[in-house]
C-alpha cells in the first residue's frame, strides 16, 4: 500500500508542468493578435525556465509557496456561475454609487456589473486584447511596466480577463470603481489568474477599490497583475481590501509608473487569507512626484502575509512615503521588505519608509527588511522598523479608567493604525475598513477614526 501511494504521487503532475502544457490548449480558446500571441509566447516559455520563485530568491526568503502549490488546481472553470446579488452584497461598498467590473471564476458577469464607454473606457482586457480600436494602447501600454519573473510570466502567459480602464485628459471620474474577483466553489479547488490594465491620461483623476473574495471553503489561488500609468498632473488613489478565507491565497504584483506631476496613493488592507504575498512597484519617471505608499496588516492563526515595495527615483525633485503597520496573533508570520532605489540623477528626493509592527502572541512573527539604495548626494532619506508589544502603561492607564481589558486593547491598537486610516479619502470605505478592523480585533467601538 506504501508503494502504490508512493507510485500514485510520483506519476501526478505538478502544478508548474500542468500550466505549461495547457498553455496551446488556453491560446486555442481565445482570439488574440500577434502582437499579444508572441507576448504570450514569449511569457510561458520565461515561465518554463524560471517556474515559481522559492526561498532561495532573495526576496522569497521569509516567503515558502511550497504548501500551496502542492494542490492540483483547475486552470479552466469547467462552467459558468452566476451569483445573486444578494449572496455578494456584503463585499461590495454597496452604500456609495460607483461602477463595477465583477468576475466570478475569472469570467465577467455582466448583470453585477457597471461599466461604460461614455467618454471613457472602463470596460473589460478581453475586449481591448481582442478589438482592433485598443490595438495602438495596448502595444503603448501592456506589459511595459511589470518586471519579468516567473510569477508575472505566467500571469502574462494566460493573461485574458480583467479590468481594462482608460481614463482620457482632463477627466474627473465622479464615482470610485470596484473590482472584484469571486470564487463560487463550483470547483474543488481553482487558480485564477486576472490581469487588469489602467491608463490614466494627463490632469485626470481616479479612484478604484479591488477585492478578491473566495465565497466557499475550497482552495483558491489567485495570480493577479495590474499595470497602473499616471500620466502627468493626474491623481489615482488605489485601495486593496484583502479579507478573504483561510483556504484562499492571494499573489498581488502591481506595477504603477507615474510621470511629471503626479500623485498615486496605494492602500493595502490585508485581513485575511492562508498566504498573501504583495509585489508593490513604482516607478517615478518624470519630476515633482508623489507617490505614497500605506498598510494595514492584521492576521491570526497561521496566515501569512508579506509586503515587498520597491520604489525606484529615476528622475529629482520626487517624494514617496511608505508607512505599514502590522499587528500579528497566534502563530501568524509578516514579512516587510521594502527597498528604496535612488537614481544618480535623483537629486532632492525626499523619501521615507517605516513598518511598525505589533506581535500579539509569543509565536508570531515578523520578518522585517527596510532598505536604501542611495546613487545621489542631495537627498532626504530616512527608513526605520519597530517590533513590540502593547504598552503596558498605557494599557494600564485605560482600564484604571474602567475600560476592560479587552476593549482597552482594541484602542491602543486603533490608534496604532489611526495614520494609515486618516489618509482614506472615500468616507464610506473608511467606515468600511474601520468596522473591518474591529471586528478582527473582537470588539464593538461606536466611533469612526
Amino acid at each position: 500500500m506504501i508503494g502504490l501511494k508512493k507510485k500514485l504521487k510520483t506519476n501526478k503532475m505538478d502544478l508548474k508542468e500542468k500550466l505549461v502544457s495547457s498553455f496551446i490548449a488556453f491560446e486555442n480558446q481565445v482570439n488574440i493578435d500577434s502582437y499579444v500571441h508572441d507576448i504570450r509566447t514569449e511569457a510561458i516559455k520565461n515561465f518554463e525556465n524560471i517556474g515559481f520563485p522559492t526561498k532561495k530568491n532573495e526576496s522569497w526568503k521569509y516567503t515558502s509557496l511550497k504548501q500551496i502549490l502542492d494542490t492540483d488546481y483547475s486552470i479552466f472553470p469547467s462552467e459558468n456561475t452566476a451569483l445573486d446579488y444578494s449572496k455578494i452584497k456584503k463585499y461590495l461598498i454597496d452604500d456609495i454609487d460607483s461602477y463595477k467590473i465583477i468576475f466570478v471564476d475569472g469570467k465577467y458577469s455582466s448583470h453585477l456589473s457597471e461599466t461604460t464607454h461614455e467618454g471613457m473606457d472602463i470596460c473589460l482586457m478581453s475586449s481591448a486584447l481582442n478589438k482592433p480600436k485598443y490595438a495602438a494602447v495596448i502595444e503603448n501600454y501592456f506589459n511595459k511596466a511589470i518586471k519579468k519573473d516567473g510569477i508575472s510570466d505566467l500571469n502574462t502567459a494566460f493573461s485574458n480577463e480583467g479590468a481594462f480602464i482608460h481614463i482620457p485628459k482632463n477627466k474627473l471620474v465622479e464615482k470610485p470603481i470596484q473590482i472584484i474577483h469571486f470564487s463560487s466553489g463550483n470547483e474543488s479547488s481553482l487558480m485564477l489568474q486576472p490581469r487588469n490594465l489602467i491608463i490614466v491620461d494627463e490632469n485626470s483623476q481616479l479612484q478604484i477599490i479591488e477585492r478578491h473574495q473566495n465565497l466557499t471553503e475550497n482552495e483558491v489561488l489567485t495570480n493577479s497583475v495590474t499595470e497602473v500609468f499616471v500620466n502627468s498632473k493626474s491623481i489615482v488613489d488605489y485601495y486593496k481590501i484583502q479579507n478573504d478565507n483561510k483556504q484562499a491565497s492571494l499573489i498581488d504584483t502591481t506595477s504603477i509608473v507615474q510621470e511629471n506631476n503626479s500623485i498615486c496613493t496605494l492602500h493595502t488592507f490585508s485581513f485575511g487569507g492562508k498566504l498573501t504575498r504583495n509585489n508593490l512597484t513604482f516607478s517615478q519617471k518624470g519630476e515633482h512626484i508623489e507617490s505614497i505608499m500605506k498598510g494595514i496588516t492584521i492576521i491570526e492563526g497561521k496566515q501569512h502575509v508579506d509586503h515587498n515595495t520597491l520604489v525606484n527615483h529615476i528622475k529629482p525633485n520626487c517624494e514617496s512615503h511608505q508607512d505599514y503597520k502590522g499587528i500579528y496573533d497566534d502563530r501568524s508570520t509578516g514579512v516587510f521588505n521594502g527597498t528604496v532605489v535612488v537614481e544618480k540623477e535623483a537629486q532632492k528626493t525626499n523619501a521615507f519608509q517605516a513598518n511598525n509592527n505589533i506581535l500579539l502572541s509569543d509565536k508570531a512573527s515578523i520578518n522585517t527588511k527596510p532598505q536604501l539604495e542611495i546613487f545621489a548626494d542631495d537627498v532626504k532619506c530616512s527608513h526605520g522598523c519597530t517590533i513590540g508589544q502593547l504598552d503596558k502603561n498605557a494599557l494600564f492607564y485605560l482600564k484604571s479608567r474602567g475600560i476592560p481589558e479587552k476593549e482597552a486593547k482594541a484602542l491602543l491598537m486603533y490608534g496604532f493604525a489611526n495614520n494609515v486610516l486618516q489618509s482614506v479619502r472615500i468616507p464610506e470605505l473608511k467606515n468600511r475598513i474601520t468596522n473591518l478592523i474591529a471586528n478582527k480585533l473582537g470588539v464593538n467601538i461606536g466611533f469612526n477614526l
